[in-house]
């Protein structure tokens, strides 16, 4: 991290910085060409999205820098594979104290490049020091080689399954939480034996290299864990760098070009694609601690939570009491930069004008909005949006807002509400809200997610034995619990004969009689 991106000094006032003026400035980092085609600058430069202050310059890694990372990750993974998991439980461990005694620091460097207030950041290295402690205590029960049973057919045999690191694994993360999220794999796959080369966001390269920076320090001499900085240019030369596994955040769209670079090598990768999230309130829901959550998810971190809610389908006998509370409770918040702020800005400038489509076509379709609407975008910030009765065919109920701003739409019963709720294309986080036990399990059991929460958002979170990951567009692969482990180790099966088979039967010498006996047995067991 440059001297700037350490040292810059919070913003304690919101500053209403133009698109225009914030583009500019990002623009004067590129120079142009006689031809008019503008070449890729050497430099990378982070801003703070609620100033467009600088905030420090990193390096644009090409393809060279990539390969030269990615040579030293892997002479460093056989030092870190070799440790086995008790060893590199003490390494994770040690690290996560590292994090945790300077996590004042990390916070801030989070709260500059996101704009998300201090209070958000906060939470976000919590949770992430959470996982990663998860994982380095758990990756040897889970991965460790275990006795599975052979079987009456295999008594001979002796079973066992083991996990085995599959060498460096790629991670490319998100702005929106760039702590929180790529630890997710970061964590898991260190625990499960394997280096990690990480390309975190262009708008928050500031947050991987102080992660980097603090590996450093504690093995200055293994560099188990890196970051390489830089566009999309970067994370393509890290998707062909033949990397054993890449894991992805970000949109499907994206998704779709870091599976197809992948392909080319048949590279395999782990995907977390965006959502479309929908909460499901039933007639008996404790309506004050739904609409609570229904804000909470849908304006907390300005609504740029790929799990959060974008969608509510709200049971008819208690749609008009719903709708008040929320409006209510989100009239109450405002954006801005200072520490008493609901939430910030719009990290990524072209997020604005999604958001402003999704609002004007859900208007212009007959849907009303009952708190703000367009002029509540004035970015970099947005004001709390609440639109109700949108039709179901709008892009703000079809397509990934990411923003804050709440559809709330009135529907018979609960299998109504299952079925909007599933028809989407993407299908990674949902909740119910009813008091009947039974009830939300059985929504819950019905609703197309990787995740569904019950009476609550995001509770899963800070569950780190829970698998995270999505249905369709919204990815595949899972990242955090035992899967999470898994996902970033090769199984291996090992069977060991410990006795000639009684009824021998895998020799080219096979007795009449040894075959006789062993149909005799088959159909005792398999045809009673």
């Amino acid at each position: 991290m440059t001297d700037s991106a350490q040292n810059s000094p919070p913003q304690t006032a919101p500053t209403a910085t133009s698109l225009t003026e914030t583009e500019r400035k990002r623009t004067e980092q590129k120079k142009a060409v006689p031809n008019g085609v503008e070449h890729r600058s050497s430099v990378l430069t982070s801003y703070d999205p609620r100033t467009s202050e600088l905030l420090g310059d990193y390096a644009m890694m090409g393809a060279d820098e990539v390969t030269r990372t990615i040579r030293e990750a892997k002479s460093a993974q056989k030092w870190w594979a070799g440790l086995g998991s008790s060893g590199r439980k003490r390494w994770l461990l040690d690290w996560k104290k590292a994090i945790a005694k300077r996590a004042v620091d990390l916070v801030e460097v989070v709260v500059q490049e996101t704009g998300k207030p201090h209070d958000d950041a906060w939470l976000e290295v919590m949770l992430a020091v959470e996982h990663l402690d998860w994982a380095a205590k758990n990756a040897g029960k889970v991965l460790d080689r275990h006795k599975v049973r052979s079987g009456l057919v295999a008594l001979n045999q002796a079973s066992s399954v083991g996990y085995e690191p599959l060498g460096v694994v790629g991670v490319i993360g998100p702005w929106n939480y760039p702590v929180y999220t790529p630890m997710g794999s970061i964590a898991y796959a260190l625990a499960a034996g394997n280096a990690v080369v990480f390309k975190p966001s262009e708008l928050t390269p500031g947050t991987g290299t102080w992660l980097a920076e603090t590996w450093r320090t504690l093995a200055p001499n293994q560099p188990v864990f890196q970051v390489v900085t830089g566009d999309a240019d970067t994370g393509a030369a890290l998707c062909r760098s033949r990397v054993d596994k890449v894991s992805f955040t970000g949109s499907a769209a994206t998704a779709r070009k870091v599976l197809a670079i992948c392909a080319e090598s048949l590279t395999p990768a782990v995907i977390e694609g965006g959502g479309k999230d929908a909460m499901i309130v039933g007639g008996d829901a404790k309506l004050d601690a739904a609409a609570e959550a229904a804000v909470f998810g849908g304006m907390g971190n300005a609504g740029q939570t790929c799990v959060g809610v974008e969608r509510v389908y709200v049971v008819e006998t208690v749609f008009d009491d719903f709708v008040a509370l929320v409006e209510t409770k989100a009239r109450k918040l405002k954006p801005g930069a200072d520490r008493g702020a609901a939430y910030g800005p719009m990290t990524r400038e072209a997020q604005v004008e999604v958001v402003r489509d999704h609002v004007r076509d859900a208007l212009d379709k007959g849907g009303t909005a009952v708190v703000g609407g367009l002029d509540s975008i004035r970015e970099p910030y947005i004001q709390p949006i609440v639109l109700v009765d949108v039709p179901e065919d709008s892009i703000a109920v079809t397509e990934e807002t990411f923003g804050p701003v709440l559809v709330i739409n009135r529907v018979r019963d609960l299998s109504e509400a299952i079925a909007r709720a599933n028809a989407t294309s993407f299908a990674l986080g949902a909740s119910v809200f009813t008091q009947d036990t039974r009830t939300g399990q059985w929504v819950a059991e019905r609703l197309r997610a990787g995740v569904v929460t019950i009476n609550s958002v995001l509770g899963f979170a800070g569950v780190a034995a829970l698998p995270f990951g999505g249905v369709g567009d919204s990815g595949f692969g899972r990242i955090h619990g035992a899967d999470g482990l898994r996902e970033f180790s090769r199984v291996k099966s090992i069977a060991r004969q410990k006795r000639r088979a009684p009824l021998h039967l895998l020799t080219m010498d096979r007795k009449a009689r040894h075959l006789r006996v062993s149909k005799w047995v088959f159909k005792t067991r398999h045809t009673r």
